[in-house]
């Protein structure tokens, strides 16, 4: 039976994980072990659970008890589940609750490079995409769109963050991923030479006069190929296009010069994760 419990005083400390601490300090809740994260709206949380992962509490608009929450905390009947209505949960967090459900969940240890890439063939690298918005739809077009795993360098945004896992639909949930490990790879160099040792060819998306186009016969060709893709603005460091064995371009027309780090990687994802 699920335990409901009415808020009645915001300071009370079991709401911090939603009122008080930022993604930051969740992150690090638990150090030198995995902390927390935060999942939002049912079906993030649904497949956070299917995942795995382990709910801490929820956070309940009143009015979705027995609606849109009802399967979630029937899930999930062995946590704390904190309610109150709209007004309230808002000037609590401090935001609209996506359908009003909040759940407070463990993070697990990262797996390392060689477990992620095990049994992919056509991988994704995000280079310091530091937007959460940008990370969530990249993950959810990779998902949907033949990549069988997704790592990121040091400094992209993490994909457990609140947004990016909603934007991302909850497929951060479904696609393995990891991030490179500052202490022991410097990217792009060791970072690629232990793609490379893994058997997988580079391809950086970026617009230069050595790209080959992405319906380039040679990419569909190789047997393991992993997609770079750069920061918000600049896109990818010249040593990066540099060490990587293909340079791509996505034409363009109309004059534009670049896309959106998002929409190009669904782009990208569609063309060279034909199988």
């Amino acid at each position: 039976m699920a335990n409901i419990i009415e808020i009645t005083d915001f300071s009370a400390r079991e709401l911090d994980v939603y009122a008080r601490l930022a993604e930051v300090q969740l992150l690090r809740f638990y150090e030198p072990n995995p902390g927390i994260f935060i999942a939002e709206s049912p079906k993030v949380i649904e497949r956070a659970l299917d995942a795995g992962y382990e709910p801490i509490s929820l956070l309940v608009e009143k009015k979705h008890i027995d609606g849109q929450a009802k399967d979630v905390i029937a899930r999930c009947s062995h946590v704390p589940v904190y309610t109150a209505d709209f007004d309230v949960l808002t000037r609590l967090t401090g935001f609209e609750l996506t359908r009003g459900l909040l759940c407070a969940m463990r993070r697990r240890q990262l797996p390392r490079i060689e477990e992620v890439c095990a049994q992919a063939r056509r991988i994704a690298i995000l280079e310091n995409v530091v937007n959460p918005t940008n990370v969530g739809a990249i993950f959810r077009s990779a998902a949907a769109l033949n990549m069988d795993a997704v790592l990121l360098t040091p400094a992209c945004a993490d994909p457990l963050y609140r947004r990016a896992s909603r934007v991302s639909m909850g497929t951060v949930f479904q696609i393995p991923w990891t991030y490179f490990d500052k202490k022991t790879v410097t990217w792009p160099q060791t970072g690629l030479d232990s793609l490379k040792a893994l058997g997988f060819k580079t391809a950086a998306m970026a617009l230069s006069d050595n790209s080959v186009s992405i319906d380039d016969p040679r990419l569909l060709s190789e047997e393991k190929l992993a997609i770079v893709l750069g920061t918000e603005g600049d896109g990818l460091a010249a040593n990066t296009i540099a060490d990587c064995d293909y340079t791509v371009k996505i034409p363009m027309s109309h004059s534009v010069d670049s896309l959106n780090v998002a929409a190009a990687s669904a782009v990208a994802f569609w063309q060279l994760g034909k199988r």
